[in-house]
């Protein structure tokens, strides 16, 4: 069995009504303004994205997400880590080109591990 590594991804609503739509075993294609597909190293950094900036966000539905999922850790080797801000804030950028590749990589299902409201105290 491959060694995996586990990232996360916060995501809005939208997005993740389309992750359930593939049986939550892949991401959807970016759209043409997002180029980059960005997982996260920490729950703690998805955790601050869905709680301070999606539940702010119309696009995602007011509504914020973490999902965590497995990713085989030999495929993740070709991309860089970048720090996005502090450095608690590291993530991965990966080519929107990519993300079809990316999603055959992942190990078992893409798991929903909390969800945030606007106002919400989590």
């Amino acid at each position: 069995m491959a060694t995996t590594t586990k990232l996360y991804r916060p995501v809005g609503q939208n997005e993740l009504d389309l992750i359930a739509a593939s049986g939550f075993k892949a991401f959807p294609p970016r759209l043409p303004e997002q180029p980059i597909f960005y997982p996260v190293l920490t729950k703690q950094y998805a955790e601050q994205i869905a709680r301070d900036w999606n539940t702010k966000d119309e696009r995602s539905g007011f509504v914020g997400y973490v999902l965590e999922f497995d990713l085989e850790s030999k495929y993740l080797e070709r991309f860089e880590i970048r720090k996005a801000g502090s450095s608690q804030h590291l993530e991965y950028w990966i080519p929107a080109g990519k993300l079809e590749e990316f999603n055959r990589h992942i190990h078992g299902e893409i798991r929903i591990i909390a969800k945030f409201l606007p106002f919400s105290t989590q």
